[in-house]
């Protein structure tokens, strides 16, 4: 099974709905990079705690009318190699997965499913099937991103604390990472099931009957996988891989120059599975055999990727389709 390390380079809005066991709860993505400040000749730090202190986030300096990236944006790293840069290459997709007749199918159909499964994560760790209405919760989270600051303000908070069931923030390594990124966040908990009071009314109801429909995905996937391996349908769920499900809203806002800015850092993400939704902007890119490879946005479709825990709590069992 192949280790995804991912980042984004678009202004685009992308949802992560993050199965994540108890174990790694602090450990929300991490960069896979050494973390460190790079050394500056200005007040980095002052210009972060400035930054941080308006409780706006990215959007608020979208709003204010920025016309020149701010400094601690600035990304001074050399660009990674893409599949394109050394001329033509062989054309790669990643596979669309098709769950049509997983209930109700018959057996040879599902193993039909489990195989073509088990094949694509053994050679990206990711793949892409349907979505239950994606544009719902697009148009959702944007609402939620476009309130007045005087609203979103009560949700920010710069320590990720997961007995608040909602939170909004800007950089989760504001004062670590080497860049800082441009783009904002939200985290909400939907596993344990939370009361719809605790997320904000604009974004209460689609977040909640979004979050249900996809958990089931994750669900089904892992059933998959652990059939796929040979396992009863629910040996990952007794690991208690199922235990605690996050869902991420990452929001992109336009950038004045974006030939300077990062999305988000090249990162793998720590936890079972990740349930991706990108917009139309699309932006999302994987690491694959050294090269790096777009993801298309393809509507009506989530990009599942697998986790570092996944392959960290079944290596020997997973040895049927590891590279």
């Amino acid at each position: 099974m192949k280790k995804i390390v991912k980042h984004a380079t678009q202004t685009s809005t992308q949802h992560h709905l993050s199965i994540q066991n108890l174990a790694i709860l602090s450990c929300l993505y991490y960069p896979s990079e050494r973390k460190m400040a790079p050394t500056t000749d200005y007040d980095r730090k002052g210009e972060l705690e400035a930054f941080d202190e308006t409780k706006m986030g990215v959007k608020g300096l979208v709003d204010a009318g920025v016309t020149k990236l701010p400094r601690i944006f600035v990304n001074d790293q050399p660009p990674s190699p893409k599949a394109t840069d050394g001329g033509p290459q062989p054309e790669r997709h990643i596979p669309v997965i098709d769950l049509a007749g997983i209930v109700g199918g018959g057996p040879e159909r599902r193993k039909e499913i489990i195989k073509t499964v088990s094949d694509t994560l053994a050679e990206w760790g990711l793949s892409t099937t349907g979505s239950p209405n994606p544009c719902w919760m697009i148009e959702g989270s944007r609402r939620f991103y476009n309130l007045d600051p005087a609203a979103k303000k009560p949700y920010y908070n710069r320590t990720i604390d997961t007995t608040r069931k909602f939170q909004y923030l800007s950089n989760f390594y504001l004062y670590t990472g080497h860049v800082t990124n441009w783009r904002d966040s939200i985290m909400a908990v939907m596993e344990p099931t939370p009361a719809a009071e605790e997320f904000p009314e604009c974004f209460r109801d689609v977040t909640m009957e979004f979050g249900e429909a996809v958990k089931k995905l994750g669900h089904t996937f892992m059933e998959l996988i652990s059939e796929g391996m040979g396992l009863k349908p629910n040996h990952l769920k007794e690991m208690d891989c199922a235990e605690e499900v996050f869902l991420l809203t990452h929001y992109y806002p336009p950038c004045p120059q974006p030939e300077l800015a990062v999305g988000i850092n090249k990162h793998a993400d720590n936890d079972i599975l990740t349930i991706l939704l990108q917009d139309e902007v699309g932006g999302l890119q994987v690491l694959h055999n050294d090269l790096w490879y777009d993801v298309p946005h393809i509507p009506g479709a989530l990009v599942i990727n697998t986790g570092d825990l996944l392959q960290a709590s079944i290596p020997i069992l997973i040895k049927g389709i590891a590279s």
